[in-house]
């Protein structure tokens, strides 16, 4: 059927170009302008159609959503349990976790977890469990009961504990057809010639002080610190331009008021400001061990701090829990909802406990976080953001997009908007031709 509907095109143009031979005496005779400009336009319109004709039966063929395959999938993390009770043991096996479980529950819950199904038995979601070695494969299965319609792929294949350099490699030699790349090295591998994919930038990179830590409780110390940092230096040198500097707490596509909120460095005033600070203390950053951005990061603060007079000395942590010693620590969050409201509302949870948000040495937003989801305006949102950020105890550094690479198979993706998992459910898989 292809072939005649080609050959269909084929003899249409043909005809065209009879045409056009048939036109030229017309003209070359003195014909009327007029004439001579409507065989053009009939000609061209002619021609333009039949090459649509050639073209469009091919594109349908290609671009038609198939059943079947396993899709091959590949990160950097080790899940070593499903069970929602278990904690993970570090920030990127939470992410992780937090991706397979959007695969196996059917909705997530307002507090960011899952639902749909028993807490022991996920299931509702659109793939179910085939096969699970913890901590370093899984295999789901497409759920044919799906209340959202079964999946394209009949199975997701998860190898996890794969380093970067051989994901990237697997997915050149095409052995796999998704993987997570770090938004650090998106750009490089998009210049290697790799399908990248990247999303809005959704995830906040900042340093957040420790409520009761001296010498961090001097609010000058904190906001010298926030105006010694080269925020644009660290989007074009260490994320490679893959992300935005940040100054509030919201990114400007959510909240469309990221603008008001400063993000230049401005040394001189920090060292102004340190030069108001007695003695000479010292700061100890503590960052995620097994996380090279957030080492990168750490060393750049103190580098920016060293300039403005102030001592920053970044320390390795080696799980979640800060150390008595550190005065402050860098996170990551990524947002739970594009609503400026919940995403807000979400950092604000997450915070709390660390900065005494609601103390007498925080922002004191008793019930902000209620009221926020509750419908506050875009005014009273900017109002409780720049109140959480004028304390200095919460300094934004970056935003980052997550960033996927893709085998040429992979069809109808689309990058996931913030709080949403992997869109494995919806892709579909370009077989080969037999």
């Amino acid at each position: 059927m292809l072939r005649a509907m080609k050959q269909r095109g084929e003899t249409l143009a043909a005809l065209c170009r009879q045409g056009a031979r048939q036109a030229a005496p017309l003209q070359a005779r003195g014909a009327s302008r007029a004439v001579g400009s409507g065989a053009a336009c009939v000609l061209a319109g002619a021609f333009v159609l039949a090459w649509v004709l050639c073209a469009m039966p091919h594109v349908e063929a290609s671009q038609r959503p198939k059943y079947g395959g396993t899709l091959r999938v590949e990160i950097g993390a080790r899940v070593n349990s499903l069970d929602p009770r278990v904690a993970a043991t570090n920030a990127e096996e939470a992410a992780a976790k937090d991706e397979i479980e959007s695969l196996l529950y059917d909705h997530r819950n307002a507090d960011g977890t899952f639902g749909g199904g028993s807490e022991l038995a996920p299931g509702s979601g659109p793939f179910r469990i085939s096969e699970w070695e913890p901590g370093r494969h899984l295999t789901l299965l497409a759920n044919e009961e799906f209340a959202g319609g079964r999946p394209f792929v009949d199975a997701v294949d998860i190898e996890m504990g794969r380093p970067l350099k051989d994901r990237l490699l697997d997915l050149e030699l095409e052995k796999t057809d998704f993987i997570e790349i770090p938004a650090e090295d998106a750009r490089h591998a998009s210049e290697q010639g790799m399908r990248v994919s990247t999303s809005q930038p959704d995830e906040l990179v900042a340093v957040v002080f420790v409520a009761g830590k001296s010498p961090a409780e001097d609010v000058r110390m904190r906001e010298a610190i926030s105006r010694a940092i080269d925020r644009g230096a660290m989007v074009n040198f260490i994320l490679q331009k893959e992300g935005e500097a940040a100054g509030g707490l919201l990114p400007e596509w959510s909240s469309g008021t990221a603008f008001l909120f400063s993000t230049a460095a401005d040394p001189s005033t920090a060292k102004e400001i340190a030069g108001q600070i007695g003695g000479s203390p010292r700061i100890v950053l503590g960052y995620d061990s097994t996380d090279s951005l957030e080492e990168s990061l750490a060393e750049r603060i103190a580098v920016d701090a060293r300039e403005a007079g102030i001592r920053v000395t970044p320390e390795a942590l080696q799980n979640d829990r800060v150390p008595s010693n550190c005065d402050a620590r860098l996170v990551r969050m990524r947002m739970s909802s594009p609503d400026p409201r919940a995403a807000l509302a979400g950092f604000f949870a997450a915070l709390a406990p660390a900065i005494e948000m609601n103390g007498p040495s925080g922002p004191g937003f008793a019930g902000a976080e209620q009221q926020l989801v509750g419908g506050w305006s875009a005014e009273h949102v900017y109002e409780v953001e720049r109140g959480i950020v004028d304390t200095y105890r919460v300094v934004p550094l970056v935003w980052l997009p997550e960033a996927y690479g893709l085998s040429a198979r992979v069809r109808d993706w689309k990058a996931p908007a913030a709080g949403e998992g992997w869109p494995l459910a919806d892709v579909w898989l370009e077989q080969e031709a037999e």
